[in-house]
């Protein structure tokens, strides 16, 4: 497992950093949108021929990655498909299946890293191409701090019209990390990045800490040229599983934990401190 060790034990008035995650094949073993085709065949907005189309954009995701004329068939394909869809239905969905279908598929390496980071004061940011209304309950799950995700047009009877309004791709990537800097304060040269595809090499080259994640061919050829750390994720764990009998604690919970346990520690010593005068007789 990777351990971030530097210290940032640092002022306030210090810049502030954060993590920006891509999403498929980097934090989840798979793609995001399409894993949910069954839910949307079952709830009424697809077809079996698309959960069969879909399924197979899957198999060659997950087998070799996509390049951009690939990405780019894809992004037309699912805002055809997903046009007329009610934008509410789609968030219930993605609701009452989030759990089943993303817990099992979450790299375990993946979480203690998001973990590490936020233990080190970093902000968290999931960039992904996916669909906003996928990707924004996916941040929640994993504790992300923001979440920047492809959005699509609305019309005024609340379906997607089948036009894109912000595509969160290539460039976009890097511009909105870049936009993200500026209004959160976030000091680039210190912030780091994760990413499965050659088409986040914008993104990636936008930190001083980038990692290449499960790399695609391309990315692997680019990371190995600019001595790049490579990971390699391969073991997803249901979120609960690495906390038995609990559930995923949030953030501030976690500092809570800390400053008590801190406390505690404290408190101790002190004790044995005074204990250790009055057995001695020192004052």
């Amino acid at each position: 497992m990777l351990r971030l060790v530097e210290n940032h034990s640092l002022p306030h008035s210090m810049p502030r950093t954060a993590a920006f995650f891509d999403l498929d094949k980097t934090v989840i073993a798979k793609s995001s949108t399409l894993t949910f085709s069954k839910s949307f065949y079952q709830g009424g907005l697809i077809n079996r021929r698309a959960v069969l189309r879909t399924a197979y954009a899957q198999f060659v995701f997950l087998a070799g990655g996509a390049d951009h004329d690939q990405m780019e068939r894809m992004r037309q394909y699912l805002s055809a498909l997903c046009r007329g869809w009610n934008v509410q239905q789609v968030k219930e969905i993605v609701a009452e299946t989030l759990h089943d279908l993303i817990d099992p598929i979450i790299y375990d390496e993946a979480a203690s890293l998001i973990e590490e980071h936020h233990t080190a004061g970093r902000d968290v940011v999931i960039v992904s191409t996916s669909g906003a209304e996928v990707v924004e309950p996916i941040g929640e799950l994993l504790g992300a701090d923001r979440v920047v995700a492809t959005r699509m047009v609305v019309g005024d009877d609340g379906c997607f019209t089948g036009e894109v309004e912000y595509y969160a791709y290539g460039p976009t990537k890097a511009e909105a990390v870049k936009e993200l800097a500026r209004s959160e304060g976030y000091d680039l040269a210190r912030c780091y990045a994760y990413s499965d595809s050659a088409t986040d090499l914008p993104m990636l080259s936008s930190v001083g800490h980038p990692y290449a994640v499960n790399p695609d061919r391309a990315l692997r050829r680019e990371a190995l040229a600019r001595e790049w750390p490579i990971l390699d994720f391969h073991k997803p764990v249901r979120l609960k599983q690495r906390l038995p009998n609990l559930s995923t604690p949030s953030r501030p919970a976690l500092l809570a934990a800390a400053a008590l346990g801190a406390a505690a520690a404290t408190a101790g010593l002190v004790w044995y401190a005074s204990r250790r005068r009055a057995l001695t007789g020192t004052q």
